[in-house]
């Protein structure tokens, strides 16, 4: 039976209804929107995790029970490259976001960034031409520009690696378009600028800040560099733009387009409107384990997404403060939640 073709550049349920889509790094956070997504549209969705001796499945195991049903969760590992090979059979839509993300342990661990960033996109594209995959989307980060030399950052914007996860990712990308112009893989790639919302781990700036200021045994917010700028984009528009990027019948391979909002804030500025937002305020220190070394810290990432806007119609739809409003509710529930539960350990 021929496989059913992706004709609208418009992320609509019609784009994904019966399409068989991968999505790798499932259970993490943006993975676990994208893939909740994916089978609210209809989509026959695979969602791979990566194996661990605790049966979880990530993020993916706080997907509402309704939506859970219609996802088929795989555990295992890109770094495989035979397991990838088995796992993109009969697939039609890849979208890898599968990665080491955290900057701090890339410092500590550079070799694994490669493995899993760079190898584990191999052996996506691998199997990706093998089994004749109609498209890969593969996750860039807007890290691959250093410090902004010119602002907002376009595409074109020099790539600079400035901590080893930036440049396993500037790797990544390369391998991207390599495969691209070598083999005429239909590979995407999309560069998201710092994405934030429900779900995110405190290695990110907005849920660590958030944290601090909700918990009452927290006296302070310790936080690292307060001056450097950050374009945030709610995890929503984000998913938007994967599934924009998936589906637009006119993108380019084997190039790179931003997603972002091309707006920047300082983190002073942003610990400062999550105080306001949350009616709380706390003295603000500095914590030197979030200072990245001197000549590794990107001082200002600004989005210039007028390339991917005119390929796919794309453009962020939630604001700032409604977005951290979003956000700012779900930890309010989690502490919440945490409240019940240690209440309920001190019942005899």
């Amino acid at each position: 039976m021929e496989r059913p073709h992706i004709i609208q550049s418009q992320p609509h349920a019609s784009n994904y209804r019966n399409v068989r889509v991968l999505v790798t790094g499932a259970d993490g956070f943006i993975g676990s929107h994208l893939t909740e997504r994916l089978a609210l549209m209809g989509a026959d969705v695979t969602a791979l995790a990566l194996y661990n001796s605790f049966d979880s499945a990530g993020w993916l195991d706080h997907v509402p029970a309704d939506v859970a049903t219609r996802i088929r969760i795989v555990r295992g590992d890109v770094r495989d490259a035979a397991f990838v090979r088995r796992l993109l059979a009969e697939q039609e839509v890849v979208f890898n976001l599968a990665a080491l993300i955290s900057i701090p342990h890339s410092y500590a661990a550079a070799q694994s960034y490669v493995e899993t960033n760079i190898l584990g996109l191999i052996n996506v594209l691998e199997a990706a031409r093998e089994h004749r995959v109609r498209r890969v989307v593969q996750t860039s980060t807007s890290e691959v520009y250093g410090t902004a030399i010119t602002v907002p950052i376009a595409e074109t914007h020099p790539l600079q690696g400035q901590s080893p996860y930036s440049a396993s990712k500037i790797g990544a990308d390369m391998m991207a378009e390599a495969y691209a112009r070598s083999f005429d893989l239909p590979v995407a790639i999309l560069r998201p600028f710092n994405t934030y919302g429900p779900r995110q781990s405190e290695r990110a700036v907005i849920p660590t800040v958030l944290r601090q200021i909700l918990d009452p045994d927290a006296e302070t917010v310790r936080v690292g560099d307060t001056s450097t700028s950050r374009d945030f984009t709610y995890v929503e528009d984000t998913v938007a733009a994967f599934l924009a990027i998936g589906s637009a019948p006119d993108i380019e391979f084997g190039r790179p387009y931003n997603a972002g909002n091309g707006k920047g804030i300082t983190i002073g500025e942003l610990v400062d409107l999550l105080m306001t937002l949350t009616d709380r305020r706390k003295p603000v220190e500095q914590d030197t384990e979030r200072l990245r070394p001197a000549n590794s810290e990107v001082r200002v990432l600004l989005a210039d997404s007028t390339r991917f806007t005119k390929a796919t119609g794309w453009r962020p739809q939630v604001e700032l403060r409604e977005g951290l409003a979003r956000t700012i509710a779900f930890w309010r529930e989690r502490f919440a939640r945490n409240a019940v539960r240690r209440d309920r350990s001190h019942v005899t």
